[in-house]
């Protein structure tokens, strides 16, 4: 610990990781809140899951390709979590990419809070359970959508496959999207506790189920992939060795 905390890299590694996080995180809460605009009393908007979404899985893809060979990319909590289960980072270092992470995601829903002041009963993308949902149903419907990103982000960083080709940031980014598409209208998708957490922060209100959360950002992401980064050539496996 004592080792990384004097290394010059370590520390831009935590800048990057809470950069990206914000930018993840205003870009895609940006764009579900965009379908309120513009405020009126004869609105009928409905919210796009699609373009949710897809600004969601290619927010995380630009992101990953961005700063993937500085930080690792991380930005989830979860994935830093199942790292330092999986013993690939140490404790030190999984605590401040998970505080940058956290910071980051208050930062980007504090500056959306600002910007979407206008609406009224803004939430600020806050995860809630649809009516009719009960805990155990979105404990379910949360693991389904966790277990697809992990799957593909062991597949697509696995250093022993030879088959792979094509973007690993884009098949991530992709497989993200395909977790709102499924979870959106379940429980609002919190796959990403930082960006779940965020929201609950600026919005005063942590009622929503963050124990089943927990329970699913805790689970399946220990096997071996590497998105660690102690050195400058560290980065995230994007095709196979």
């Amino acid at each position: 610990m004592a080792s990384e905390f004097k290394k010059k890299l370590f520390w831009r590694a935590v800048v990057a990781e809470f950069l990206a996080t914000t930018l993840f995180v205003f870009i895609s809460i940006g764009s579900a809140l965009g379908f309120k605009y513009p405020v009126g009393n004869n609105q009928t908007a409905v919210q796009d899951n699609v373009k949710v979404s897809l600004a969601f899985g290619l927010s995380i893809a630009t992101l990953a390709q961005s700063v993937g060979h500085i930080s690792g990319a991380h930005l989830n909590p979860a994935v830093t979590l199942g790292l330092l289960l999986s013993c690939q980072i140490s404790i030190f270092r999984a605590l401040m990419y998970i505080i940058a992470q956290c910071v980051g995601a208050i930062v980007a829903a504090a500056i959306l809070s600002g910007i979407t002041s206008s609406l009224p009963g803004n939430s600020l993308g806050r995860n809630d359970l649809a009516d009719g949902v009960n805990s155990g149903q979105g404990l379910g419907i949360e693991i389904i959508g966790t277990l697809q990103l992990v799957l593909c982000v062991l597949a697509t960083t696995d250093r022993r496959r030879r088959d792979l080709g094509g973007s690993a940031p884009l098949a991530i980014g992709l497989s993200v999207a395909l977790g709102h598409l499924l979870a959106i209208d379940y429980t609002g998708c919190g796959i990403n506790p930082a960006r779940s957490f965020g929201s609950a922060v600026i919005t005063h209100n942590f009622s929503s189920d963050f124990t089943d959360r927990v329970k699913v950002w805790t689970s399946g992401q220990v096997e071996e992939y590497d998105l660690d980064a102690d050195d400058i050539n560290s980065r995230v496996e994007m095709k196979p060795k």
